[in-house]
């Protein structure tokens, strides 16, 4: 099960009703936080999350309005007894900029461990999960992110019982490991079936519409994307500030065959983006206006 909690929706300037964006993800123990804009932890504190497990976090780019609220985050993750190393993913001068805004926070009880993006896409395991960046389309070098969490095949305890595996290691091959037993080398595909469907999540804010968005959000759970503007018209803008529109999101979807869309990242002067909701789902039926801390659990297929 992966835990999906919209912390901000808001782009450009938090208002009175909207944090800015950030996501944060909770599977099997790790937290992942992709964006820190400002108020983040503001925001987490009133959902009742902890920043304390927070393993991972991930910036899109270089705004502030995604990553100005980095520093209190963690001086919270800091005053929460944090000590283990968290690792920071984001685009090239990634430590440089971290670095330089530490200078009101140069301690901490834990390291920071930064990996700067290179390529247009890239790859990233971490064992019980897969995080791939991608670029988008934006006015400053900028990134989408892929949460892929991978699941082996249903174990098939006849025929372990028929090829004479003990018990007592049928853990461990589900676990993927490979064993030596009496003279014979066991391995996870002697009891295990096909691999079963798995759960991905992909977010994408302050882009035009591009192909290899539509490309890594294929056939995705949840698809987290910008809808800066929702009024009709807005066309033209959109394309000047390398943004997009409900409807241009929605089109993405659509082509990528996700199963729900969220948008998230309005324009401060879109007060009511649910008054465009309608309106969106005539392209993607299964399209959102969030507000502030929308969560949802997915979980895995049977």
């Amino acid at each position: 099960m992966l835990d999906v909690c919209l912390l901000g929706t808001g782009g450009m300037m938090p208002l009175s009703y909207r944090w800015l964006t950030s996501l944060m993800m909770r599977y099997n123990g790790t937290s992942i936080l992709i964006d820190c804009g400002e108020g983040t932890q503001i925001a987490m504190a009133k959902k009742g999350w902890s920043p304390k497990p927070i393993d991972i976090i991930c910036f899109t780019h270089f705004h502030a309005d995604h990553i100005s609220g980095i520093v209190g985050m963690l001086l919270c993750m800091g005053n929460a007894d944090r000590t283990e190393p968290v690792t920071m993913i984001g685009p090239r001068g990634l430590e440089r900029v971290i670095n330089s805004m530490r200078i009101i926070a140069p301690e901490l009880p834990f390291e920071l461990n930064f990996i700067e993006i290179t390529e247009l896409e890239q790859e990233f395991d971490f064992g019980d999960f897969r995080i791939r960046a991608f670029r988008a389309n934006h006015n400053i070098m900028c990134y989408g992110y892929s949460l892929e969490i991978d699941r082996t095949g249903k174990f098939d305890v006849e025929r372990a019982k028929a090829l004479n595996i003990p018990v007592n290691m049928w853990g461990r091959l589900q676990n993927g490991e490979e064993i030596e037993y009496e003279g014979r080398y066991l391995t996870p595909d002697m009891v295990l079936g096909p691999d079963r469907k798995g759960i991905k999540l992909t977010y994408c804010t302050d882009s035009r519409p591009t192909d290899m968005i539509v490309k890594n959000a294929a056939d995705s759970d949840l698809f987290i994307c910008e809808g800066m503007y929702g009024e009709p018209g807005m066309e033209k803008k959109a394309r000047e500030n390398k943004h997009m529109t409900f409807y241009e999101a929605a089109d993405m979807a659509k082509r990528a065959n996700v199963k729900e869309l969220w948008l998230t990242h309005y324009s401060p002067s879109l007060n009511y983006p649910k008054e465009y909701e309608n309106a969106a789902r005539e392209i993607f039926p299964n399209t959102h206006t969030c507000k502030d801390g929308r969560t949802k659990e997915i979980n895995f297929e049977e």
